[in-house]
């Protein structure tokens, strides 16, 4: 694998036939009709009010709305500007097709396509923007559609020094029908800062027995310890202290010691150097320092349905809550507010509140706001109880109250809902049908909250 080393340090020594060079700005933009300024929809007022019908302030918020309402709403009226420290975001991607959830009801459209799917995107990105902090981060879930598209205007949004990361995930089990392409197992989560300055937790894997053997194949006589030999070395030519010369040696032609020629007899007096039989220096590793292996790029551990014993809300878009628990333990800390304005079945609220974060999630569909509300509710359901349902179930009213619903209700955690005044009687129908609020005089009636136990993977 090639390491790249400053540009700086060409030598001339290679002969490039053409050898172009440019001045001037680098910066680049995605043009398009009906491109809106930046300061034009940032100032733009909000156009619709919204109020607050349950749990009137808490810290959790849910609203049911267009999210560009909302966004500015968080902006200019709950003061939230600059701090939000995590967005993730599982928005449409840009497929012209509808979706509906296992038991078979309309839960959302993804109906904008080509530059109508971008502004709509960077509209409601630049607003993001705005509410991050500068320690903050925005994780854009996609496939593979529209994501490079929606890399380039994300480069103009937040810069493109603060992208961090195009992580590949595999999504599912292999697919037979390939439709003279590849099987389509994989989709794409593009990850942004705010700034420089951003949270960052490394994640990490747990190591397995089979693993330390691999990875780890030595055993240190005098402790018994288990390590690996690294290189003692880097690419670069240094000219300070780590490209002096240790005991007799220079380090390789065109790289540097790691660490400079005291510390490296330290090193080497505390038996962490091996020296092989030709007199080539390594460094020992040992495990027990090891914190983990780092998490790459590749996710190949957070599957949507690995079968039917997990549990689910049954909701068209839902993701696998450790992929979410990687990401919420990575960009953020507890007690900061992790945002979701593309709810869907609100997976990423339930696990930030597990994780003691705070959580703001908004949807403008009103079947994803149910499922919501009954994961809070009701907590979730095996994914193989969805192919067990009567067709006469299929068919039951979203808003027909149920009796298996109690009149004090026992939340998984406490949240504040809110609602576009336009929609709040379709909203009060599902709150009064989870017995959370009275219909008549729009008053909670909440009982006792828990925290929900974690997931457990199955």
């Amino acid at each position: 694998m090639a390491t790249g080393i400053s540009k700086h340090k060409w030598e001339d020594e290679a002969h490039i036939v053409s050898n172009e060079s440019y001045d001037g700005d680098y910066s680049y933009a995605i043009s398009y009709a009906g491109k809106l300024p930046d300061q034009d929809i940032i100032n733009s007022e909000n156009e619709f009010k919204y109020e607050s019908l349950f749990n009137k302030g808490c810290q959790n918020k849910i609203f049911f709305g267009d999210n560009l309402d909302v966004l500015k709403y968080l902006i200019y009226h709950a003061n939230l500007k600059e701090k939000v420290k995590l967005i993730y975001i599982d928005p449409p991607y840009g497929t012209n097709s509808i979706f509906q959830s296992r038991n078979q009801k309309s839960s959302y459209k993804d109906d904008l396509i080509g530059s109508h799917y971008l502004e709509f995107m960077r509209r409601r990105l630049i607003l993001m923007r705005e509410l991050l902090s500068n320690e903050g981060s925005i994780y854009m879930h996609l496939d593979g559609n529209m994501v490079f598209e929606i890399k380039v205007l994300m480069d103009e949004i937040f810069g493109a020094k603060n992208f961090r990361g195009f992580i590949t995930r595999k999504k599912c089990s292999h697919k037979n029908a390939t439709r003279k392409t590849y099987g389509n197992i994989s989709d794409y989560i593009i990850f942004f800062s705010k700034t420089n300055q951003f949270t960052w937790h490394r994640a990490s894997e747990s190591w397995s027995d089979e693993k330390i053997k691999k990875e780890y194949p030595c055993i240190d006589e005098a402790s018994g310890k288990r390590y690996k030999k690294v290189p003692i070395h880097a690419p670069g030519t240094r000219h300070g202290e780590t490209g002096k010369e240790w005991k007799g040696r220079l380090p390789p032609p065109g790289k540097h010691w790691q660490y400079t020629p005291t510390k490296l007899t330290q090193l080497d007096n505390a038996g962490d150097i091996y020296w092989s039989s030709t007199g080539n220096p390594r460094r020992k590793l040992f495990f027990d320092n090891d914190k983990g292996i780092p998490v790459q790029d590749i996710w190949m551990d957070v599957q949507d349905s690995l079968n039917q014993n997990i549990k689910m809300t049954g909701y068209p878009t839902e993701k696998n809550p450790f992929l979410l628990e990687r990401i919420i333990k990575a960009s953020s800390n507890e007690r900061d507010i992790v945002l979701d304005c593309f709810a869907g079945s609100g997976t990423t609220l339930e696990v930030a509140e597990q994780f003691g974060r705070n959580f703001i999630g908004i949807d403008n569909s009103s079947e994803a706001i149910f499922n919501i509300i009954k994961r809070f509710v009701n907590g979730l359901e095996d994914m193989g109880d969805f192919t067990h349902k009567t067709s006469q179930l299929l068919q039951t009213s979203l808003f027909e109250t149920k009796e298996k619903y109690a009149p004090h209700v026992n939340l998984r955690c406490d949240f504040e809902f809110f609602s576009d005044t336009r929609y709040s009687s379709n909203v009060i129908d599902i709150l009064a049908n989870f017995n959370l609020i009275d219909k008549r005089s729009k008053s909670g009636r909440m009982g006792k909250s828990f925290s929900c136990p974690p997931f457990r993977k199955v």
